[in-house]
């Protein structure tokens, strides 16, 4: 038995989420203030109350204050908003026993079973007749402003105002139902208005709370773990003291270690073997990610001369050291405080996870067959290797053996900002949080990055995967993508951002290098995670292949794009091209009839083949919008016309690549003796016609010696301010711009009085991640 699905209501950004999870370990991934945190709350505050945390007006999606001020107000058909999560369970025939309590039927048949968890009022009436009744008493004690002495209204005015801390809990309580999943939809939402699931009550000796905690134990290891180098602090969680309660808890148990106890008072050293014995299985456990390795210093616990108060929590008597030489007759130690925090973390998750799992298998009566274990940003202070060690080999430090092997299962769920550990798992557990697009609405959605998988063509599906290990998995944690052409764009895309539009400097941005005839592989994966991005690509003109039959008649099957290299020159070593060869042959942008070797260009955005209709498209065919089955805003930039001049007026001209576009954009700055190294500038430049120049440019570049990243570390090397942007790149970087930063609210005029003077607003979701 496993946790299938989750479905969240009314939480935080949370309005309305279905989170699909994997049998063995879901990776729940998105940018900062997506709701990953919020899923790790709702499951605390809903499927384990007696925490001691509680609900706050604050943990109500924004939207519901609207419903919940009109309720208070009596308005027609308004109600009290609710907040819910529902747990679906995939359970087998061997599990049913176990589920009894929440089928929903004796005739029930399937393979999933649900539990509703609802934080509801307790009487509705009762509520809004107190809130009335605490209003007068608010009201009639108001007073109206008189000379310098402001007005005076206290609160509260408003549901919201009413419902603040203790009232909220006064008023609002946990209920519990059995969901029928014949009546959802496959987005477990009921899609019968009659329906009404079932309320479990403690008089029909149904507690729901019983129920669920038959079934289900929910472990969660925050991100805020507070280690710290430094003595002392009070948020800082020192190793030994960590420790002391992890042995209090589970390993004093061990009583069937006779030598041991009686080494509390005998002998210090039967005490450090005592200790030494206790946390072998732990330190084993560490072993299998690494730890130490091979210079790192090795993990040892021994007493500190006291052994009256031997692992106590508040008392010095035992400790955490760090041998420097473990195999020596005299070992040389030191403080747990003197190793680096990265292996601190990792020591302190796997004591705390092996805790949790002790105290869940130690339980005699009742155990309930599933382990849930929320780990929160494993990656904190981990370098990169380990990372992927530890995402790797969890599963194996709380494996279960024997019989109960067969009854019960660990389920994991991990948020993470790490694309090493994305790397490590590939794409099937991945549940992307997607935020809304509006800033002000706040919201988010999940998606399944499994039914991409397998809705995916296997060679566009495999591609993406070893693209994206091999590279960038930061694509989840984006804002927004630029695709780009090649190692020139990535390397320059930087600059020309910070001179072009440099608010983007601000945004959490993913810069890709796919080449033009590959970035059309992405687009299924950006249509689904309804990624805005933004494509920078090359025209890419090549002549018109000929018929097949002329090619065949002339026994010339391709044509190559690349200009040969003369025999009284040496070719250089030749970098990988920017797309496969073509039957076309590279030419100049406005040769007649040319047409364009862009595989993008042909099939994605603008969709033209013809170079003639790719220049003279509309702003509207170089955009794609949100549609019902896509949620990405894409736009591509491509070269377009600028006026060049070189001895004459100004001529609008186009370049097929990047470079021919720097060129024309810079042409009297780059054909300066200054810039020889960008391998752009022409001899005897000043004896040439601009048409003459361009086109000893065109076929610098084509050649298959010239060194397209050589260009681009020459150009890092210049003074950012002297050159231009090309005009291609620098409106598509202001469109997203424009596109994906908010526009600054100008501040209120002095003496005017804001919303928040008058009333109550919807609150920022109170959501923080790391």
């Amino acid at each position: 038995m496993y946790i299938s699905a989750l479905r969240i209501t009314n939480f935080r950004r949370l309005k309305s989420v279905l989170i699909d999870l994997d049998g063995d370990i879901s990776i729940l991934v998105g940018a900062n203030n997506s709701g990953k945190t919020s899923t790790a709350h709702a499951l605390q505050l809903f499927a384990n109350p007696e925490r001691g945390e509680h609900f706050t007006i604050h943990d109500f999606n924004a939207s519901c204050w609207d419903a919940l001020n009109a309720f208070g107000e009596g308005e027609e058909g308004a109600a009290p908003s609710r907040m819910s999560l529902d747990l679906w369970f995939a359970v087998q025939e061997t599990d049913l026993h176990r589920v009894l309590g929440l089928l929903p039927s004796l005739e029930w048949t399937g393979t999933e079973v649900g539990l509703r968890i609802e934080y509801a009022p307790r009487d509705e009436a009762s509520l809004r007749t107190r809130f009335l009744e605490a209003k007068a008493i608010a009201a009639a004690n108001a007073r109206p402003a008189i000379g310098d002495t402001p007005a005076y209204h206290p609160l509260p005015r408003k549901m919201t105002d009413y419902l603040e801390d203790k009232v909220l809990r006064a008023e609002y309580e946990l209920r519990y139902y059995v969901l029928d999943r014949a009546q959802l939809d496959d987005k477990y939402v009921e899609n019968n208005p009659d329906y009404k699931p079932q309320l479990l009550t403690p008089e029909k000796d149904r507690s729901g709370k019983d129920v669920l905690g038959r079934l289900l134990r929910i472990d969660v290891l925050n991100a805020q773990r507070h280690l710290s180098d430094k003595d002392g602090g009070h948020r800082a969680e020192d190793l030994s003291r960590h420790l002391s309660r992890f042995y209090g808890r589970n390993l004093k148990k061990r009583e069937d270690d006779h030598e041991a106890i009686r080494a509390l008072s005998e002998s210090e050293a039967l005490l450090n073997k005592h200790l030494a014995e206790v946390f072998a299985p732990t330190l084993e456990r560490l072993s299998q990610l690494g730890y130490p390795g091979l210079a790192n210093p090795e993990l040892v616990i021994k007493t500190a001369l006291n052994p009256a108060a031997l692992m106590s929590s508040n008392d010095e008597s035992t400790k955490v050291f760090y041998a420097l030489n473990p195999d020596a007759d005299e070992q040389l130690t030191l403080p747990d405080r003197y190793n680096g925090l990265g292996f601190k973390n990792l020591i302190y998750m796997v004591v705390e996870l092996l805790d949790r799992h002790t105290q869940w298998m130690d339980i005699e009566e009742d155990r309930p067959p599933l382990h849930l274990v929320f780990i929160e940003e494993p990656e904190v202070h981990l370098h990169a290797q380990l990372q992927q060690v530890f995402i790797r080999k969890v599963r194996d430090i709380l494996e279960i053996t024997g019989d109960d092997a067969a009854v019960f299962r660990s389920q994991f769920v991990v948020t993470t900002h790490s694309a090493h550990i994305l790397y490590e798992r590939g794409f099937r557990p991945v549940r992307y949080f997607r935020r809304s697009a509006p800033a002000t609405d706040q919201t988010s959605e999940v998606l399944n990055l499994s039914l991409f998988y397998d809705a995916t063509e296997a060679g566009t599906r495999n591609f993406l995967e070893r693209y994206l290990k091999l590279t960038h998995c930061d694509l989840f944690f984006s804002d927004a993508a630029i695709l780009v052409e090649g190692n020139v764009e990535r390397l320059l895309m930087p600059l020309m951002i910070e001179k072009s539009a440099p608010q983007l400097r601000s945004a959490c941005l993913s810069i890709l290098e796919v080449g033009g005839a590959f970035a059309y592989r992405f687009r299924t994966l950006i249509e689904f995670l309804g990624l805005t991005t933004l494509i920078v690509t090359d025209l890419d003109s090549v002549t018109a292949p000929p018929p097949a039959a002329a090619m065949e008649a002339s026994g010339t099957t391709e044509a190559t794009d690349q200009e040969p290299v003369p025999e009284d020159e040496e070719p250089e070593e030749t970098e990988e091209q920017d797309e496969p060869a073509h039957s076309g042959k590279a030419c100049p942008v406005l040769t007649a009839d040319a047409v364009t070797s862009n595989y993008t260009l042909k099939t994605w955005l603008p969709g033209h083949t013809a170079i003639a209709s790719l220049i003279s498209a509309a702003e509207g065919d170089l955009l794609q919008v949100p549609t019902a089955t896509s949620l990405a805003t894409v736009r591509v930039a491509y070269q377009n016309a600028v006026p060049v001049a070189w001895n004459s007026d100004p001529v609008p001209m186009i370049g097929r690549t990047l470079e021919e576009a720097f060129a024309l954009q810079n042409l009297q700055w780059c054909q300066h003796r200054d810039r020889q190294d960008l391998g752009l500038r022409i001899r005897r430049n000043d004896t040439k016609t601009l048409t003459q120049l361009f086109e000893c440019i065109h076929k610098r570049i084509k050649r298959t010696d010239f060194k397209k990243t050589d260009f681009a570390l020459a150009l890092l090397g210049q003074d950012p301010e002297s050159w231009a942007v090309p005009r291609y790149i620098e409106e598509g970087l202001k469109w997203l711009e424009k596109f994906i930063i908010p526009v600054e609210v100008p501040p209120p005029t002095p003496g005017e009085p804001t919303p928040g003077d008058l009333e109550n607003v919807a609150p920022a979701v109170s959501e923080v991640e790391a």
